[in-house]
């Protein structure tokens, strides 16, 4: 249980009823997250409705943002977010020797662009302001600037959510387990 009550769906009008309703619906299994962001009208409605646009764009494909997100989750040792993004990463075509050695230099799987999105993932997490110009700049020949701005913003909310959830002791959602045993039998 949360520090902080539930807040049901039935507890919201317009909206943000409806953001909340798509997000259960579409987004995977992150209710428990959910019911604690619906204190925050704001939080809810851009903090939320952001994640189901980008969902609704796709501009960064799913296989990066999922390799930078289980990077940023194993970097924080945030077993709630690595239960979430393994399975999604695995999804992806991913191995789980791959995803249980995403943070060593030498991880199997990876091909140079994977390579360069988890060392970017890296540095966002750990030194944003000394990320090298040589790094971006690969970076750069490999996604558009939209493509940039979406995979940084994403990293850096990433470390957010971590934060946030272990501020507020928000636990697994029962599925993770099963999600994250399913994915490591494919």
């Amino acid at each position: 249980m949360a520090r902080v009550r539930d807040v049901s769906v039935e507890e919201l009008s317009g909206e943000l009823k409806e953001i909340y309703t798509r997000f259960a619906a579409d987004y995977g299994p992150y209710m428990n997250q959910l019911r604690v962001f619906a204190h925050c009208p704001p939080a809810l409605k851009h903090i939320v409705g952001l994640l189901l646009e980008f969902s609704d764009e796709e501009l960064v494909a799913k296989r990066y943002l999922e390799l930078a997100l289980l990077v940023v989750s194993r970097m924080n040792h945030c077993q709630y977010c690595v239960r979430q993004h393994a399975p999604n990463l695995m999804s992806e075509g991913f191995s789980n020797e791959t995803v249980e050695n995403i943070l060593r230099p030498d991880c199997p799987g990876l091909d140079a662009v994977d390579t360069l999105v988890r060392d970017y993932a890296i540095l966002v997490t750990e030194s944003a302001n000394k990320i090298p110009d040589v790094m971006f700049n690969e970076i750069r020949k490999n996604f558009s600037d939209p493509q940039i701005v979406e995979l940084t913003l994403r990293i850096a909310l990433c470390g957010f959510f971590i934060r946030f959830n272990d501020a507020l002791q928000i636990e697994e959602e029962d599925e993770m387990h099963s999600m994250l045993a399913s994915a490591q039998n494919l």
